[in-house]
């Protein structure tokens, strides 16, 4: 083979194995590329999961009776639910399904003990249509232990003959869902479009802020004005926020009018607790372009925080129904409080008194990362 024919192979493999030695010393990268697969995995392989565990319930036992407590034994004894919330009113019970504290209420009438005996038993179950494959579980799983509730009563093993005693047939259950009657999957997802969307916009656009400006070489330019860390970083973000106000009204005004989705909420309460989200994301992607080298580390780290905010976060695959430990960790991550205020607005309709406590959280991280991005710039004004 020719020189010439030679030469566009031997030009291309130097350029790659120069392209190599860069990566070779890339610690970070590498160090992404390898912990993600691991990291997502054990994720999926644990935390994501449609079979509900860990499940907030309430009961408002208006029969008071060893029958009633019998069947709410037996429902928490299933392993699916945490031990149930007592509850006195139905007004009680709303606000629990309104602040997302429960995801089914029990209701055992007065005459449940009597109606036993007649072989009429019924109950109702208040579920959170919010989250429709939730609620069609939960519910699931109560009908069951009311249709196997004849065959686990004592009177069956230890009572008189058949005959003595009338058999006691099944209980029914009665089944109403709150916020989503028809069990619409569309709202479920419709109702965190935009925590989603300002998540990937939040963190993919100031993740390169100061990395671009080193790489440009005006970042010490920049650290020269007679301005201080904090108002540096505070001015960066102040566009974005607008622009992620704009990508919010896109995620909501097409969804209402294409697919009939409103939020229930006053829209100034839905805006009053985005602000924070917008804030503490904004600050979160700064403080990783603070940390990074160059822009492909920037980004590659982005994506690396996007990720498993979209898994732990409760945006996918509700929050409550993760096992101990992963649902801690999902704690820490700003897209998991925002979703929880964005559908209790959204989607029940709440007030800011349904959501100060995400909105105070939210503050809170935005305050702790503004403060860890300006201690990453002071050490570079000298």
């Amino acid at each position: 083979m020719s020189t010439a024919h030679r030469r566009p192979w031997s030009n291309i493999l130097a350029v790659a194995y120069k392209e190599a030695t860069a990566l070779r010393h890339d610690r970070v990268f590498l160090g992404v590329v390898f912990v993600q697969p691991i990291m997502m995995m054990t994720l999926f392989g644990t935390a994501v999961s449609n079979k509900p565990q860990n499940v907030p319930w309430a009961v408002l036992d208006r029969s008071a009776t060893s029958v009633s407590r019998r069947l709410v034994d037996e429902v928490e004894a299933t392993g699916y639910f945490l031990a149930p919330q007592r509850i006195a009113s139905y007004d009680e019970g709303r606000a629990l399904l309104r602040r997302g504290n429960a995801l089914a209420v029990l209701v055992i009438p007065r005459d449940f003990a009597r109606d036993r005996e007649r072989r009429g038993a019924s109950v109702q179950l208040l579920l959170d249509g919010a989250d429709p494959l939730s609620a069609a579980r939960v519910g699931g799983y109560v009908a069951q232990v009311g249709a196997a509730f004849q065959r686990n009563d004592p009177r069956t093993a230890t009572g008189p003959p058949t005959g003595a005693t009338p058999a006691s047939g099944p209980i029914a259950l009665r089944q109403r869902f709150w916020f989503n009657a028809t069990l619409r999957d569309r709202d479920f997802f419709l109702s965190a479009l935009a925590a989603m969307l300002l998540t990937n916009l939040t963190l993919s656009a100031t993740s390169l802020a100061l990395v671009g400006e080193r790489e440009n070489g005006t970042y010490e330019q920049m650290l020269s004005l007679p301005t201080t860390p904090v108002e540096i970083v505070l001015g960066k973000l102040v566009p974005y926020v607008v622009l992620c106000y704009l990508e919010v009204l896109i995620a909501l005004i097409p969804s209402g009018l294409i697919f009939g989705f409103w939020p229930r909420g006053h829209w100034l309460t839905l805006m009053v607790v985005t602000l924070p989200f917008i804030l503490a994301s904004l600050a979160v992607g700064t403080f990783i372009s603070s940390i990074a080298r160059n822009s492909a580390q920037s980004v590659f780290l982005a994506v690396f925080f996007i990720l498993p905010s979209f898994v732990l976060s409760g945006v996918t695959l509700p929050y409550q129904l993760m096992p101990n430990g992963v649902r801690q960790i999902g704690g820490i991550l700003p897209l998991r409080w925002y979703q929880i205020a964005l559908r209790r607005v959204a989607e029940r309709g709440g007030g800011f008194a349904d959501v100060w406590v995400p909105v105070a959280v939210l503050s809170a991280m935005f305050l702790v990362m503004l403060t860890a991005v300006a201690w990453r710039m002071k050490p570079r004004l000298g």
